[in-house]
C-alpha cells in the first residue's frame, strides 16, 4: 500500500532476470504510484534496462511477478499491455512527415477518424510541433525529433510510459532545456513515466523518486534530495555526485554528537547523526565538495572540523571552482567554491600552490556503516 492507503500502480515483487549463468536482476522488489515520474539509475550493466524491458514485456522474468494497475502483467504480450515504449534512437520513420510519424501510434486503433484528428492536433500543440507538422525528421533538430518519438508514444494514451535513455542522443545545453519539458508534459498528462539512465543529474533532474541500481539489485529508493543528503551505502554515495570518504572510527558518542578518530586527516571529526552509535564502531566519514569552506584566512576561533592544506588541482567550470586540497596529513580533498563574484583569476577563493584553511560543519558529515 502508498503512503495514501492505495494500492500502487506498478507492482514488482521479486523479480529475477538470468541469462544463462548471468543474474542481470536479481530479487527486486519496488512499488511505483500512479502518475509518479520514476527512475531507475545505474551504470551499464546494473539491470536497468532488462528491468525496463520486463515491465514492457520484452523480455519474460524467470521468476517473480509485475503487477500494471492491479493486473498480472507478468506473462501479458507486449501489445497486451497498457504500456508504450520510448526508445533511445527515436525509432523515427524517415519518409513521413512529422504529423505522420505521431499519428503512426494510432494506425491500428479503433476509433473514427474525427477522434485520431483530435488526438494528433492536440498532440501537435503540447509538444510544441505545431508548425513543424509538415516536415520531415532530416528537417528539424534532434530536440525537436525526441519530441517527436514521445508524441508518438503519447498519442495512443497508455497507462504507462517507459523511456530507455530518452535524452542520451542530445548535447547538454539541449538535454538540460529537454529534462524540464519533459517534466512538464508529464505533469500535464498525469500518466506514469519510468525512466532508465546512467545520468545522474538527469534522474534527479526529472523523477519523484529514483532506484539505484548496481549489478542486477536496487541498492537504494527514494527522492533525489533524500538519495544524496542520505546515501545508505558507500556505492551510493560514490555514485550520486561527488564525496570525499575516509575512513574512521567512533571514540564518544554523546546526544547524537559523534566524535571519530579519522587518521587520514590525522584529527578528530565532529558528526551529527540521529542513529545509535557506540564508541569502537568503524564509519565511513563522508563529506560533498560543496559542504567544505575554504578561505586562504583562517576560521574563527572554537570552530569544529577545521584543517589545513595546499591547494594541488583547480577546476574553473564559470559558475563555482572544484579544488584539490592536500592537507598537512597527506588526504587529499576536493572542494567546491561558488564564484558568486564577477572579475578575473584574482577573484577566486584561492590559486594553485596557496595555503588554505577549510572546515565542515558536523551536520554536514555523512557515516556510512558499508
Amino acid at each position: 500500500m502508498t503512503e495514501t492507503g492505495e494500492e500502487p500502480f506498478i507492482r514488482i515483487e521479486g523479480i529475477t532476470k538470468k541469462f544463462g549463468a548471468f543474474t542481470a536482476v536479481d530479487n527486486v522488489s519496488i512499488t511505483i504510484d500512479k502518475g509518479e515520474f520514476f527512475a531507475l539509475l545505474g551504470g551499464s550493466g546494473c539491470g536497468k534496462t532488462t528491468l525496463l524491458r520486463m515491465l514492457a514485456g520484452f523480455e519474460t522474468p524467470t521468476s517473480g511477478r509485475i503487477f500494471i494497475d492491479g493486473q498480472d502483467m507478468t506473462d501479458v504480450a507486449p501489445y497486451d499491455r497498457p504500456v508504450n515504449m520510448m526508445f533511445q534512437s527515436y525509432a523515427l520513420f524517415p519518409h513521413m512527415t512529422v504529423e505522420k510519424n505521431i499519428a503512426y501510434g494510432l494506425k491500428h486503433e479503433r476509433i473514427s477518424e474525427k477522434e485520431k484528428d483530435e488526438r494528433l492536433r492536440d498532440m501537435l500543440e503540447l509538444v510544441q510541433l505545431t508548425p513543424y507538422a509538415t516536415r520531415k525528421p532530416h528537417q528539424i533538430s534532434g530536440g525537436q525529433r525526441q519530441r517527436v518519438a514521445l508524441a508518438r508514444a503519447l498519442i495512443k494514451q497508455p497507462k504507462l510510459l517507459l523511456l530507455d535513455e530518452p535524452l542520451g542522443a542530445l548535447d547538454k545545453k539541449l538535454r538540460e532545456h529537454t529534462q524540464f519539458e519533459l517534466s512538464n508534459i508529464q505533469y500535464k498528462l498525469g500518466i506514469t513515466f519510468v525512466v532508465v539512465t546512467h545520468d545522474q543529474e538527469e534522474a534527479m533532474t526529472l523523477a519523484s523518486r529514483i532506484a539505484v541500481m548496481d549489478r542486477g539489485v536496487v541498492r537504494q529508493i527514494g527522492t533525489a534530495s533524500g538519495i544524496y543528503e542520505y546515501p545508505n551505502s558507500r556505492f551510493v554515495a560514490g555514485f550520486i555526485g561527488s564525496i570525499n570518504m575516509l575512513d574512521g572510527v567512533v571514540t564518544a558518542s554523546e546526544n547524537g554528537l559523534l566524535r571519530l578518530d579519522v587518521p587520514a586527516l590525522g584529527m578528530t571529526v565532529d558528526a551529527r547523526t540521529d542513529r545509535p552509535v557506540a564508541p569502537g564502531e568503524k564509519r565511513t566519514v563522508a563529506i560533498r565538495p560543496e559542504k567544505i569552506r575554504i578561505s586562504r584566512e583562517p576560521p574563527p576561533a572554537g570552530q569544529p572540523n577545521c584543517l589545513q592544506g595546499v591547494v594541488r588541482d583547480l577546476g574553473y567550470f564559470g559558475k563555482d571552482s572544484l579544488y584539490r586540497v592536500v592537507t598537512d596529513a597527506g588526504a587529499v580533498l576536493s572542494v567546491n567554491s561558488v564564484n558568486d563574484r564577477r572579475g578575473g583569476e584574482g577573484e577566486r577563493v584561492a590559486e594553485w600552490e596557496d595555503r588554505v584553511h577549510l572546515r565542515f560543519d558536523p551536520g554536514a558529515v555523512i557515516l556510512l556503516s558499508e
